[in-house]
């Protein structure tokens, strides 16, 4: 059977970011203003988003072939220092799909596009203009140069931010100042309402006029999604940041009673009955803790 050659993901548009620069002459300008090329046939670049691009149920915004590189784009708006992780996930899958039909068991050397990482990020927390995400910071006791490295270029797209990325490109301009009407009016009024009013007006000021027009329904149900799905990652974080906070607060105590404890000659069995009621924990995380701050084995 004949290999399939990639092709661009037409029917999973989960954000107005995706909907708008899966068009290629909008993805172009937008290739365009970040490299500072001058490319003006759409024809040229070739989009190659994989439907099976997926881990975790996260899949890749955007993929495209364009002069002799592969640049994988992301939208977040949320901050994500695991994205050079998730990177390193698509660009694998990618490069699969790109030598498919060749050996790599081949005495001639393979070549394969230079790969391209950026994010475009329009999150509602602050954060620098421009910023560099490296794979080699998530290594666990790492020394020296990394043997395996990957970069990923974060863009703060909000209004206000990059002021000349957004003049080269209009259509990523008026996406910001769309996400930030919808921003701006889900603090006094709801979630769906919001949006609508923010279509109606941009496309009566001329702010991706035509698109919204062109795709208002959907364009208002993945805002709705989009945003829904921001907030509860906002709580996630929230949730998971007070864990943290409680965690350290414990392990704090925690090393008190215990080395407070050996250094009084209070029996192990006294501390560990302290550490359970002082901290609520089970026996078995406070023999953990135990091991853990006075350097003697669980016995």
């Amino acid at each position: 059977m004949e290999e399939k050659k990639p092709k661009a993901r037409r029917e999973y548009k989960d954000t107005v970011f995706r909907m708008l620069f899966s068009d290629e002459k909008n993805l172009l300008s937008l290739y365009n203003a970040v490299t500072g090329r001058s490319y003006e046939d759409a024809k040229e670049l070739e989009i190659v988003t994989l439907d099976n691009a997926v881990y975790m149920g996260m899949k890749n915004d955007l993929a495209f072939l364009l002069d002799l590189h592969i640049s994988l784009y992301e939208h977040q708006s949320t901050k994500n220092p695991n994205m050079p992780l998730r990177d390193l996930f698509y660009i694998s899958l990618e490069y699969q799909k790109y030598v498919s039909d060749k050996s790599l068991y081949s005495s001639a050397l393979l070549k394969i596009p230079a790969p391209v990482f950026i994010v475009f990020y329009n999150g509602a927390e602050d954060m620098e203009e421009r910023t560099e995400l490296r794979l080699s910071q998530a290594y666990e006791h790492f020394e020296g140069e990394p043997n395996l490295e990957l970069k990923v270029r974060v863009l703060n797209i909000n209004a206000g931010h990059n002021a000349e990325l957004m003049e080269q490109c209009r259509m990523l301009k008026e996406y910001a100042q769309y996400v930030a009407r919808v921003r701006g009016y889900t603090a006094s009024m709801k979630l769906e309402e919001a949006v609508r009013r923010a279509i109606k007006e941009c496309i009566a000021e001329g702010i991706l006029a035509d698109f919204l027009r062109k795709n208002r329904a959907e364009v208002e149900m993945v805002s709705i999604l989009e945003y829904d799905k921001e907030y509860e990652e906002k709580k996630l974080r929230k949730a998971e940041y007070e864990a943290g906070e409680q965690e350290g607060l414990n392990r704090g105590l925690a090393q008190g009673i215990v080395e407070t404890g050996c250094a009084y000659g209070v029996s192990k069995k006294e501390i560990l009955e302290r550490l359970q009621e002082r901290l609520n924990i089970s026996c078995q995380t406070a023999q953990e803790y135990f091991a853990r701050y006075s350097g003697k084995k669980i016995s």
